[in-house]
């Protein structure tokens, strides 16, 4: 997979670095001159360009890529290579890095953003999952239908405690995606028994999110159910 990552400062040349060792094939393209340290990232192509500017990413090839990662320090920026990507380059996947929470409601569709990733807003939400058991956290906000990554430990007093996940009537527009529990990462099936003190990932619509707290935080008389 091609990826191209606008902003080669320390974030960018990171998420370049893991990206590589995933076999993936990265270009980074920064204006500054400074910041072009090929020695730092020697397996990436590397271009001095404008990533705001057509014919700077029409250098880079953009229409043979992937995935598009705004990742500079400037949300101006990071908006307009998301909009550039997304619309005069048809990339199936624009990633965006929010620097000032204040803009966040920017980052959407409507800018070309298919993923919106707020460092603050992250550090905050690890912070929150690490303390909190029985309350949703929510880790990632997907733009395209308005669908957020979210987390839960299951709590001891929750009624889903030992019962398998297929004969739990989750909430519509909600997806379990993982369980963790301690070291180990489960993959979930119907037959996999919830326990307390399991990390569950869920892909979840924001108009459910409440719904699935209550679901999964609550003991409850009789089977759990859905509306």
């Amino acid at each position: 997979m091609r990826v191209a990552i606008a902003g080669a400062g320390a974030v960018g040349r990171s998420i370049a670095g893991e990206l590589l060792e995933n076999g993936h094939e990265v270009l980074l393209i920064d204006k500054t001159p400074t910041a072009i340290s090929v020695e730092r990232v020697p397996q990436a192509e590397w271009l001095l360009a404008d990533a705001c500017e057509i014919t700077s990413l029409d250098e880079a090839a953009l229409q043979r890529c992937s995935v598009v990662i705004a990742a500079t320090g400037d949300d101006k920026v990071n908006l307009v290579v998301s909009l550039l990507a997304k619309t005069e380059y048809g990339v199936p996947r624009v990633v965006a890095r929010v620097n000032n929470p204040k803009n966040e409601w920017l980052f959407n569709e409507s800018w070309g953003v298919d993923v919106a990733v707020s460092t603050p807003r992250l550090m905050s939400a690890l912070v929150e999952e690490a303390v909190s058991v029985g309350d949703l956290v929510r880790l990632l906000r997907f733009s395209h239908g308005d669908a957020n990554l979210v987390e839960l430990t299951l709590p001891p007093e929750s009624a889903l405690a030992g019962t398998l996940v297929g004969d739990v009537a989750w909430p519509e527009d909600t997806s379990l995606v993982t369980i963790i529990r301690g070291s180990r990462v489960l993959t979930p099936s119907p037959e996999q028994t919830l326990e307390a003190g399991d990390e569950l990932l869920f892909v979840a619509a924001q108009a459910r999110e409440e719904q699935l707290e209550d679901l999964l935080s609550v003991r409850r008389e009789g089977p759990p159910t859905s509306d």
